[in-house]
């Protein structure tokens, strides 16, 4: 049990809500789109939704990850999902990681919306030292999206993740530190003003 659990977050039109069974039908509608799981290392489309939807819930409720519903807050829609994983209680360190969202909420507000509530909430309460993230080197439009919020990065791991395609994944690794936080914080909330 990692003693860091997903609570209601909002901010700037975006709801994070702890995952619960209530959130199945609009995630699996959220998810239609393949090409939302080209760069990820699973792969839910093909009537295996469901499969992995019952494995993220269990993660969720064993608190072995905090896992959130992302939605608009305006209609309550389920937009997508995000979670701190690979959790080091002790090192006071999460992952912001099993990130995915439906296409038509791609390069808006969703995103810097859900990482400066994921930041905040890791720095601000849960007193975190460090909050990491990463993506596939091919992945350029993540890893621009990382590098605007104000994330260091800090390098690849060569030959990281067999993806279900059977491509071996090349994984870059960005971090924040408690310590950069307020500029980083300053910032996404200048650029979110903007949204």
């Amino acid at each position: 049990m990692s003693g860091i659990v997903a609570v209601p977050l909002n901010a700037f039109g975006v709801a994070l809500e702890p995952l619960t069974e209530a959130h199945r039908a609009g995630m699996a509608e959220a998810g239609r789109d393949p090409a939302i799981w080209r760069f990820l290392p699973y792969d839910v489309s093909g009537g295996k939704f469901d499969l992995w939807f019952d494995a993220t819930l269990a993660l969720a409720q064993s608190h072995k990850e905090a896992i959130w519903a992302v939605c608009r807050s305006d209609d309550g829609a389920v937009v997508g999902t995000t979670r701190y994983l690979n959790i080091a209680a002790h090192d006071k360190r999460v992952e912001i990681g099993g990130t995915w969202y439906a296409r038509d909420v791609w390069a808006g507000v969703v995103n810097p919306a859900c990482k400066f509530m994921l930041l905040a909430y890791g720095f601000e309460t849960l007193g975190l030292n460090r909050i990491e993230l990463k993506t596939d080197a091919r992945n350029e439009r993540s890893q621009s999206a990382i590098a605007r919020l104000g994330a260091v990065r800090e390098g690849t791991f060569r030959r990281h993740m067999v993806l279900p395609d059977g491509h071996v994944r090349d994984t870059v690794y960005f971090s924040i530190i408690r310590e950069e936080w307020p500029a980083v914080r300053d910032g996404l909330v200048a650029r979110l003003a903007k949204l």
